[in-house]
């Protein structure tokens, strides 16, 4: 089985980097998140985009996203700092997390947010004391059902709250501006889009009988990347096509409901970096052993895993290249991080989607990791048993050439 013959094509600016690199690290490729970013836009015009910073907290990310045109989800104080240094109005930045302390929301407040996600009534509560006159967008609960995080249980309020919450925020003073949702983190399904426009039409009517009228929906997160295998080893194949379809539609109906002008937010995150960035590792070692029930387990060691660099590898696998194996005899292995913890490995605990590894594969070879733009340098522990994070190097919009970062 020859598994180069399976892998998407990858961008000749990354390709160039990984061959030249001799050390690991991840690299973002600047022109591939532009090209993303528009592509996005033709689907979806007239749509904000609002860059979900967790996805990508690299400086020079977000600077070219902002220099785009994009503005950011910002989770708390520190990523709000982050974000107005790339340049950008604090209008064009909200604090999307529904998780606030009263000392978040007056910085926030101090640095010029005036806009916030809120889904309790303590919470309207704090920002209308701590941020007082500021608009509010109130989260609703989703199942999270076809995504690979679901998100359904720590965030949002079901409908009859944000009638609640929102005619609580007026009474406060705040501006009830909008609702959102979010539909799970790779959402792999154009129905929950679907059920959530259904959810945010019914919404949007029943507030509208309790005589408050939003002036924005936030669609928030969700848009699936391209180029990541289950943890079976099976490619996921988002219906993008369909998926888009479904909002352009979801959008148009919003509209019709409200009557008047109504404009759209969207968080995008991964969608938009992690078939950008690779990661350039090499290999420890190639073992076979045999384990307690009798059956010899390949197992393949990297210099990469789950605490630097790959932490997402509990719901996926990544696609590796063996770039100086091009048409080997491949043998099934578990595929394990450098880390002395026994949770740094995929697949964890099952039986099938073990990965197709290059039988002669040496110690020192090196191993691209493809789509690993998104949560890799976020996720990185700040040196957990004694491995460094993971650096990265940005390549520039107009060059071919790396460019050192850090």
């Amino acid at each position: 089985m020859n598994r180069q013959a399976e892998l998407p094509s990858l961008a000749p600016a990354l390709r160039s980097a990984l061959t030249a690199s001799t050390d690991d690290r991840i690299f973002y490729d600047l022109a591939g998140i532009a090209r993303r970013y528009t592509a996005l836009l033709d689907e979806l015009p007239g749509v904000d985009v609002r860059f979900a910073m967790k996805a990508c907290p690299v400086d020079e990310v977000l600077a070219h996203l902002a220099a785009l045109g994009a503005g950011f989800d910002a989770a708390g104080p520190h990523e709000i700092a982050q974000a107005l240094r790339t340049g950008v109005p604090a209008s064009r930045v909200h604090y999307g997390n529904t998780v606030k302390s009263d000392r978040g929301i007056a910085e926030a407040y101090r640095l010029g947010i005036r806009e916030f996600a809120t889904d309790s009534l303590p919470d309207v509560t704090a920002i209308a004391e701590h941020a007082p006159g500021s608009r509010v967008f109130c989260r609703l609960a989703t199942s999270g059902e076809g995504a690979l995080w679901g998100l359904s249980r720590k965030f949002g309020c079901s409908a009859a709250d944000a009638v609640q919450v929102l005619t609580a925020a007026r009474k406060a003073g705040l501006t009830p501006a909008g609702l959102s949702v979010h539909v799970g983190s790779q959402q792999l399904t154009a129905k929950a889009w679907t059920v959530a426009f259904e959810l945010l039409g019914d919404v949007l009517v029943d507030l509208e009988r309790h005589g408050i009228r939003l002036d924005h929906i936030n669609l928030g997160g969700g848009l699936p990347a391209l180029g990541y295998l289950d943890r079976h080893g099976t490619a996921l194949d988002p219906p993008l096509d369909e998926i888009f379809q479904v909002m352009r539609q979801g959008l148009g109906h919003l509209r019709h409901l409200h009557g008047g002008e109504l404009d759209f937010v969207l968080e995008p995150g991964r969608h938009l970096v992690a078939e950008q960035g690779a990661i350039r590792a090499h290999v420890y070692r190639l073992t076979s052993r045999q384990q307690p029930d009798g059956e010899r387990e390949h197992w393949l060691y990297l210099s990469c895993g789950k605490f630097n660099g790959l932490y997402e590898m509990d719901q996926l696998q990544y696609r590796l290249v063996f770039p100086t194996h091009p048409d080997p005899q491949y043998v099934p292995a578990v595929v394990a991080g450098p880390t002395c913890d026994s949770d740094d490995a995929f697949p964890h605990g099952h039986t099938t989607g073990r990965v197709p590894v290059p039988r002669a594969v040496a110690s020192g070879d090196p191993v691209w990791i493809l789509s690993s733009g998104a949560y890799a340098v976020s996720y990185l522990t700040q040196g957990f048993n004694g491995f460094d994070p993971l650096p990265y190097t940005v390549l520039p919009a107009d060059a071919r050439l790396p460019s050192p970062c850090r």
